[in-house]
Parts: C-alpha cells; structure tokens; sequence
C-alpha cells in the first residue's frame, strides 16, 4: 500500500519541484520520512544530506498544526457519530503503542518518535502528546528530536540497501 501511495504522489505532482515532491510526501500521514527520504535518495537521486534535510523539513511541517489544533478541531467533530467511532479507534490503536509515552512523558516521544515502524511517526506522536497532555513545547521539541533520529535512521537504511 506505501509503495502504491509514494507512486501516486511522485505521478500526481510530477509538474512540482522533486524538492517539493519529497516535502509533500514527508508531510503525509503513513507514509511520512519513511516515504520521503528514500523517494528522494533512490529515485531523485539527491544526496543524502538533501535528502534528510528535505524529509525532515517535510515531516515536521504538520507538527505544530496537529499539536494546537487537535483537540480544539476534535471537540468540535465530537458532536458527530462517525467522528466519535473514528476517535476512540484511534485512541485505542494510539494507547496501545505509546507505552513509552505514558511511561516517560516527552522523553518517550523522543523514542515513540524516532522508532522508523508502521503506526509510529510524527503524527502518532502528536495523538500521544494530545492523549497525555503533554505541553506543547515538551511534546513539539520531543517530536522533532525523534524525527532527526528517525532520519538518520531511515537514511542509514537507504544507504545499506543502496550498497546491496
């Protein structure tokens, strides 16, 4: 499914920058510097460096949106049915993998964060920090600090393979 969403977005914004592509891609839900950095390291053959600056740059552009809108947008939604389902679905699926999170506060969004695995990421990150209450600051400087090391991660993971 990543695979057949990373295609759509390089097809659909063919006549945008490659630059701005992996932004777009880095910026999406699921897919995020997962999807971005090795679109722009394997198939726009950009350096690593531009690579990772492009998809972090990307993958934290949402953050600061999710984390002050959430629950103001949310509280809003509540007052209908499918959105409740929708919520607590995601609610359940976030608490099932924010352990660290509610173990270890901002710390643990660091590790919740950085950990390059389906249903972990930035925008799960922002959901915990919503869930737990973390304050903004805390959870906003914790997210980018795991996006960095998801990067270098990620990145290190294309590199491996691109050596294969």
């Amino acid at each position: 499914m990543k695979e057949k969403l990373i295609d759509f977005f390089i097809h659909t914004f063919d006549f945008l920058p490659s630059e701005l592509v992996v932004m777009v891609i880095s910026a999406m839900p699921i897919l995020e510097l997962r999807g971005g950095l090795p679109v722009a390291y394997g198939v726009y053959d950009f350096t690593f460096f531009k690579s990772y600056l492009l998809s972090v740059f990307g993958n934290i552009l949402p953050i600061i949106p999710l984390l002050l809108l959430f629950h103001p947008i949310s509280n809003w939604l509540m007052r209908f049915s499918w959105y409740k389902k929708m919520y607590h679905w995601i609610y359940e699926r976030t608490m099932k993998k924010s352990s660290n999170v509610e173990k270890f506060g901002a710390i643990g969004l660091i590790l919740f964060t950085a950990v390059p695995l389906p249903t972990t990421g930035a925008y799960s990150a922002c959901l915990a920090a919503a869930f737990f209450a973390i304050r903004f600051w805390y959870a906003f400087i914790s997210i980018v600090i795991g996006v960095l090391i998801a990067g270098i991660v990620v990145g290190a993971l294309s590199l491996s393979v691109s050596f294969l």
